[in-house]
């Protein structure tokens, strides 16, 4: 079975059309989201992409997909709140019913032998990064038993073995904090893991993105227009308080 793993869209749907022209994303067997499609600059456009592809497409739930749904009805966001502002301009975009619907994606997913989540197996906004210590990575596979384990969340691609456990970080299509804008995608065939990459015009696309009123300046800039090293990014995530 020939599986085609797209994570963190983020609404980028230059990157998505990239990725779905790449001849090496071709003629899949099943398309596996992984979350994080949304929320996103051109959310709707992203959405109605996947939702024509011709293979069937399973989708697991990112914490983006879980804050749009929670932002129908929930009062105006503080304007400090990027994270709440994003989740209420594309829940406004896409419409109550879709966004409730987005909700509802489950958090995992096994397909042919592999088990697919948006951060880790436990939580779909676990950070676990390249920097993370051994003893992080073991916790946060405690009990798997999926020989391979994909995710995502810190758009950045991995590949290392826990354990018993081999995981690997899909890395983003939309918003790859990667250095240089590439979209970043997984390829697997027969259960084995290929990562991959799709080149395109991502400042222009970051330039589009911007110039709709979308108000992330600061994460596009850094994953588009003019990416920045991909361990200063690592670094701050390594920062971040954890749950």
């Amino acid at each position: 079975m020939h599986v085609l793993a797209l994570y963190d869209i983020h609404g980028n749907v230059d990157a998505l059309d990239a990725v779905l022209a790449d001849p090496r994303a071709a003629n899949p067997d099943a398309v596996l989201v992984g979350g994080d499609a949304v929320p996103g600059p051109f959310a709707r456009e992203t959405l109605a992409r996947l939702d024509a592809l011709d293979v069937a497409v399973h989708w697991v739930r990112g914490n983006g997909e879980r804050e749009v749904a929670e932002a129908v009805g929930a009062p105006a966001p503080a304007t400090d709140d990027m994270a709440a502002r994003t989740a209420a301009l594309t829940a406004a975009a896409l419409g109550d019913e879709r966004a409730r619907q987005l909700g509802a994606v489950p958090p995992t997913v096994q397909l042919d032998g592999v088990l697919f989540c948006h951060a880790s197996p436990r939580r779909d906004d676990e950070m676990i990064t390249r920097l993370s210590p051994p003893e992080r990575w073991a916790d946060a596979l405690a009990g798997v038993v999926a020989p391979l384990v994909v995710a995502g969340h810190t758009h950045q691609q991995d590949d290392r073995v826990v354990g018993a456990t081999r995981f690997v970080n899909a890395g983003s299509v939309g918003m790859p904090y990667e250095g240089d804008g590439a979209a970043r995608w997984l390829w697997i065939a027969d259960g084995q893991p290929e990562l991959r990459q799709t080149p395109y015009d991502a400042a222009r696309a970051g330039a589009r993105i911007l110039a709709s009123g979308w108000p992330d300046a600061e994460s596009i800039d850094a994953s588009l227009v003019d990416p920045v090293d991909p361990i200063v990014v690592t670094q701050i995530f390594e920062g971040l308080p954890r749950p």
